[in-house]
């Protein structure tokens, strides 16, 4: 079950709790703290499995008519059961309804780490299309693929 999570220090615990059970993504501390820190903020859903955080999303406004899938972690003994996939359409439907027009999207490039191809193949799968690479945004053995998708 997907739900919407409001009360700050909530989505906190939950993005710290997925994030660091996640060192093959969220590996570097500093980079983790930061999007636990910013999830407090942010537009907040959880993957509920018997009473337990399983896997969250959050979305960030980043224009009058684009938000951006900020971070997106789903424990990895529950990959591949439509987790990941059920929190991107509660995600995407709540875009819609407040009324932006695209989302985005940044992760690693494909073909750099074996992790990181599979976020990629995720983010296509349910529909995101490539728009552009960064290729030092991130630091050259990190370059920041960008994916975007029209929501309406």
């Amino acid at each position: 079950m997907v739900c919407q999570i409001s009360d700050k220090d909530q989505k906190e615990q939950i993005a710290r709790e997925i994030l660091e059970a996640l060192p093959d993504w969220f590996g570097i501390p500093e980079a983790r703290e930061q999007y636990i820190r910013e999830s407090r903020g942010l537009v907040f859903f959880a993957a509920m499995k018997n009473d337990r955080a399983v896997g969250f999303l959050c979305l960030k406004e980043t224009g009058d008519s684009t938000v951006e899938l900020a971070v997106m972690g789903v424990l990895k003994e529950e990959h591949r059961q439509g987790i990941g996939r059920s929190l991107f359409q509660a995600a995407k439907v709540y875009a819609r309804t407040a009324g932006y027009e695209f989302m985005q999207v940044k992760t690693v490039q494909m073909g750099c780490y074996p992790e990181y191809d599979v976020t990629n193949r995720f983010y296509q799968s349910v529909g995101f299309k490539e728009f552009e690479v960064i290729p030092t945004l991130w630091g050259k053995e990190n370059p920041c693929q960008i994916y975007v998708m029209a929501l309406i």
